[in-house]
Order: C-alpha cells, then structure tokens, then sequence
C-alpha cells in the first residue's frame, strides 16, 4: 500500500509518500480501506519531535489518528462490523490507503454524513467529550468556561458541558465573537480583551483547549480550589492560585464515537471542514494545517 512516512524527526520535508507492507489482520481487528484522514495538531508535533518524551516513535513511521473508510476485511471473534461497513475511528498510522485496529475503536458512521467528512471527528470529539465527560465532570448549575470555543475540540467540549446542564461561557478572540454566539453557548467573552474578561462571573472551571494567554487570562476568574482541565498541558501558574489541574490524552472508544457522529448528523455538533488535499500532498496539507485557520483539513485517498 501506499503510505505517508516520516523518516526522520523535522520539517514538513521529511513526509514521504512510500509502498509500506500492508497491515495484517488479528483477531478482533478490522481492517479499513480509508477514504480520509485528518490532520491534528499532534501530528506535526510528532513531526517535529516535540512529543518524543511521551509518544517516541520507530522511524520511519506513518503518522495520523484520525480515519473514514469502508471495511475491507473483520478478524475472527469480531462482532458488529461486516465488510462493506462504512466507519471511522481512532487509530495509528492514518497516513495510508489501508489501516487495522481493535474493533472497539470503531464506529459505523451515519448514513447522511459524507464518508470523507467522518474522518475529521474521531480524535476532536472525542478529546472535548472526555474533557468534560471523563476528566472535569462538571454538575448541572456549574459555570464553566471553554477555551477555543470556535476550535473543533472546544465545540465538542461546549456540546458535552451544555449536555449536563451546565452554564458554559464559550472563550474567543474578539474578532470570533460574533461567529462564537452561533455555538449556543450561555455567553461569550473575548480572552484578548481585559475589560471583556473582567466582566465574567466567577467561574467553577475552566475547559483549556488552547492554552498559553487564552487560559491565563482567566485563571483569576476561576473560584479558589475550582478546576483547570486541559488536553494542551498544565497552563503555568494554575496551581500557585489553589486551582485543581487535569491533564489528560484522549482515547478510542467506538461507542461514545457512534452517539457523537449521530450528534453530528443531527446538526446538534457541528466541526467544519476547512481543506481538503490529496493523501500524497500530505506536506503541503500539514503547512497549511500548521498555519492554523477554521476547520479541519482532511488528506483524501
């Protein structure tokens, strides 16, 4: 098969398009013929060698987490999956015409969403979910702020927090506020703003998305011994203010996948898409990803 490769830690230059074995299935696999793959952040901080430390890698290696794609062949012992399944998940190796993992980080996606789009879902959804569902767990009548609401992360973390009950205030830079009322949130602030910011009321948490200046404008915000969940790193001086901080990576999880995919095409979550560029155009379509702007880009096989 055909394969996006990173040879060696550094720039863009060092993905390479490469035949790679094609990988075999076990039981309880299933292995998917992609249709897309998304890019995340991640990825080029792999690239780059910044998560090293936490996700060393043997390279050469395909990056890639995210995937959409039919089912081309199901392990022994699978269940729930058949070939000819249309289905995303959360996997390794996205980069690629073919990929295998576990049944259980699969979901079948919904007959009304376009195939190539459901590979933009798994890891960001299911990263803003976890934050809110698994890490902060906040209780109905809760103030809670997200961080890079607009982002396709902060979105699901604003579908989950609303989802409980809880009073979410949706964090933005002052040039998204108008863009940011649509998300449904119960206000809207712009971080960049000090007056703005001053205007908040004291919050329980804050979901961090971003990091850096965004999450630092409102630590102060925060109720002593209230909470900092993040899914970018600890967010510098939290815990000097007798903040609660949680950091965490997401995980697979096939069935909270299928309910938000449903949300998805529904119209009740919505992650837009930004760009879309051939598989074998991966440089070019992690440049552009690394540049940041709004929606997901997609490499298309």
């Amino acid at each position: 098969m055909k394969a996006v490769v990173l040879k060696a830690y550094g720039d863009v230059d060092n993905l390479v398009v490469s035949e790679m074995p094609e990988p075999k299935v076990g039981p309880g696999d299933v292995k998917v013929r992609v249709t897309a793959a998304s890019i995340n952040p991640v990825d080029w901080k792999i690239r780059r060698g910044d998560m090293r430390e936490y996700m060393p890698l043997t390279l050469p290696a395909i990056l890639g987490r995210d995937v959409s794609g039919e089912v081309i062949e199901v392990g022994q012992g699978v269940e729930g999956f058949k070939r000819g399944d249309r289905v995303m998940g959360l996997v390794s190796a996205g980069y690629a015409q073919t990929v295998v993992a576990p049944s259980d980080v699969w979901a079948k996606v919904p007959d009304s969403l376009e195939l190539k789009d459901a590979a933009a879902l798994p890891l960001v959804t299911l990263t803003g979910v976890q934050l809110i569902e698994e890490q902060m767990k906040p209780v109905q009548g809760d103030t809670v702020l997200i961080t890079g609401a607009l982002g396709a992360v902060g979105r699901a973390a604003l579908f989950a927090a609303k989802a409980r009950g809880v009073k979410v205030w949706a964090g933005v830079r002052a040039r998204q506020v108008e863009e940011a009322r649509k998300l449904g949130a119960d206000g809207v602030v712009a971080l960049d703003d000090p007056k703005d910011v001053a205007k908040l009321p004291t919050l329980d948490a804050v979901a961090d998305t971003v990091g850096g200046e965004a999450v630092a404008a409102v630590l102060d915000k925060v109720k002593r011994g209230g909470l900092v969940g993040s899914v970018v790193g600890e967010p510098k001086g939290a815990k000097d203010k007798g903040l609660q901080v949680v950091t965490f990576f997401s995980h697979p999880d096939g069935r909270r996948l299928a309910q938000l995919g449903e949300s998805v095409a529904k119209g009740e979550l919505r992650i837009p898409i930004g760009k879309t560029f051939p598989m074998d155009a991966a440089k070019d379509a992690q440049k552009h990803a690394e540049k940041g702007g709004a929606g997901k880009v997609l490499l298309v096989n």
